[in-house]
């Protein structure tokens, strides 16, 4: 039974591939995504096996790493580990707009699965129930209006302007961001540029405006390109924002000892600074794919 439970905040800082396996539609290399919404998720598995595959790199105790995450397969021990990461929920995705470059795009199902797992997890946040209807949008900031419509991509939106939605914005920004120079303007973007479209509407979004590229394979004899090398793999777009629970429980090794609330602020001490850390999840990490700040609330 888990004693312990937290909150991290991963925002991409680069093009994030978690991969889902091949597929039989026109992207070859999809990410994953929840089987009910179809936003973009990351498993809790992979976000586990990041850490434990950085936490020397990241300045973690190597001695207890087996009791954190439990042993490598194959190893003669069988036991689980002391921390448990849940899945990654999409909260904020990035959208291109006429003005301001771009905005970050949320709905009301995802702010509300949001305020639900920070109410679990210790952080009762006083979030404003927003409705929205489809081709309408909510949003605080009237300079990304032109003729008093809000434009996403070639979409025309009806706009509504909410100081309700200006309060949740502040309050998920210095949730999710480090008060850090480097991420100033990002943070003061999202206050700012946060906007609320219907849970319809934001569903067409995150399945059609993510980053897709193609990519050739190469003939090593030939240098040139192999027939039918062509192929397409699909990123979750950088300034896209998720979150996810963290749990902990006593250690079950036996070697080492370790309490849930002890085993939390381990992992709390590499992910819960102001600056938060950067961790790299999923593959194609040699092209500099899978950048993400993690940033941990733990309410001891």
């Amino acid at each position: 039974m888990f004693q312990n439970k937290a909150i991290v905040f991963l925002y991409a800082v680069s093009p994030v591939h978690m991969g889902a396996g091949s597929a039989t539609g026109l992207i070859d290399n999809p990410i994953q995504r929840e089987r009910h919404t179809h936003h973009p998720s990351f498993a809790g598995s992979g976000i586990k096996g990041a850490l434990r595959h950085g936490w020397n790199a990241l300045g973690g105790d190597t001695s207890i790493i087996e009791a954190l995450f439990g042993p490598e397969s194959g190893s003669d021990t069988l036991h689980a580990g002391a921390v448990s990461f849940g899945d990654a929920q999409l909260l904020a995705f990035p959208v291109r707009s006429l003005k301001n470059g771009y905005v970050y795009a949320t709905c009301p199902q995802a702010i509300a699965r949001a305020q639900r797992l920070l109410t679990l997890c210790g952080y009762a946040v006083q979030w404003p129930v927003l409705g929205v209807t489809a081709q309408h949008c909510m949003l605080a900031n009237p300079e990304l209006l032109s003729d008093n419509k809000l434009h996403l991509e070639a979409f025309e939106y009806t706009a509504q302007m909410s100081e309700e939605l200006a309060r949740l914005s502040t309050s998920l920004a210095d949730l999710a961001l480090p008060k850090d120079t480097a991420y100033d303007y990002f943070r003061e973007k999202l206050k700012k540029d946060l906007v609320v479209l219907s849970d319809t509407d934001f569903a067409y979004f995150v399945e059609n405006a993510t980053l897709v590229e193609p990519h050739v394979r190469i003939d090593d004899k030939t240098g040139a390109a192999d027939d039918g090398g062509l192929f397409y793999t699909e990123n979750l777009p950088p300034e896209s924002l998720l979150i996810a629970p963290v749990m902990a429980g006593p250690s079950r090794s036996q070697g080492l000892q370790m309490t849930a609330q002890e085993a939390m602020a381990k992992v709390a001490n590499i992910l819960g600074n102001e600056q938060g850390q950067l961790l790299q999840l999923g593959g194609d990490a040699t092209t500099g794919r899978g950048l993400v700040l993690a940033r941990l609330h733990w309410n001891l």
